[in-house]
């Protein structure tokens, strides 16, 4: 039996007072996707690189990135004691919809579990046991790659995705545009675009990211053609859980699109689904 001490990392942590755009260079500085958050010493709330963006693409005032509070963002933290096993662990990520827990012992906070660390944890312990067809979705978003910006953009915010897989008009998978990408797209856009205020790029991305989801800005006049990976990582129906585990960790991805004996995607394959891999191993 693994437990959460096994697994778990140790967090970044970034204080309760401050700004967005104090977040924002972290992550950056950091490369880290969550930041545990302090309060007078103790940790007590997280925030995330998708909470972050989601955001950047939705907020409507003039505020500039460093008047705004990290408190806008800020969610409570669930946690767990360090000997909770790793079934448990992946049960309450599950039904809790969050991708990470802080891990305790005591009352002292010891480190952090993701669920990269579940899928890092499957990839080592469960080979050859299960394949990607039982625990794929089925489901996959979807547009047309000569789609504007703006309607994938809101496409991935209604519908709370991280992924859309993009077609020409033949109807044939030609790329795909995650969440990351646009988050990535936002910093560009601030460093390029004329702003109102660029001495610093990082604060510089409040102005033009209304432009992805505004019909009349850039969202509207860029096609996703332009800026979506035409890699479009894959795997096999019948392919081994495990190695497909390996395969999202070692191209640091949080999914792939599933092939048929026919070559069609007939699915995604994700951290998640297979943290529910995990939630199943009683």
């Amino acid at each position: 039996m693994k437990y959460a001490l096994d697994y778990k990392n140790t967090p970044r942590t970034i204080k309760y007072e401050s700004t967005l755009a104090d977040v924002l260079k972290k992550i950056i500085d950091e490369k880290k996707s969550r930041l545990l958050v302090t309060e007078n010493g103790k940790i007590t709330g997280i925030v995330t690189e998708k909470d972050l963006g989601v955001f950047l693409l939705t907020d409507n005032t003039e505020r500039k990135l460093d008047e705004i509070p990290l408190s806008t963002i800020f969610k409570k933290i669930i946690s767990v004691d360090e000997h909770t096993s790793m079934i448990e662990c992946a049960e309450i990520m599950l039904t809790t919809s969050i991708g990470s827990l802080v891990i305790k012992s005591g009352d002292e906070v010891v480190g952090i579990l993701t669920k990269t660390d579940l899928v890092r944890y499957y990839t080592k312990t469960h080979p050859d046991e299960k394949i990607v067809g039982e625990y794929m979705s089925p489901y996959y978003a979807w547009q047309y790659s000569d789609t504007p910006l703006y309607k994938v953009v809101l496409k991935m915010i209604d519908e709370k995705i991280s992924r859309v897989i993009l077609r020409n008009n033949d109807e044939v998978p030609v790329g795909i545009i995650t969440f990351r990408d646009l988050f990535e797209l936002a910093l560009k856009q601030g460093n390029y675009d004329d702003v109102l205020d660029n001495t610093d790029p990082v604060m510089s991305v409040i102005f033009p990211r209304k432009g992805f989801i505004s019909e009349s800005g850039f969202g509207g006049s860029v096609k996703v053609n332009d800026i979506m990976s035409k890699d479009i990582v894959s795997v096999n129906y019948d392919d081994d859980l495990a190695k497909t585990g390996k395969l999202l960790l070692d191209k640091n991805i949080n999914g792939a699109g599933v092939l048929s004996k026919h070559g069609n995607i007939v699915g995604i394959i994700s951290k998640t689904d297979i943290v529910k891999a995990v939630a199943f191993l009683k």
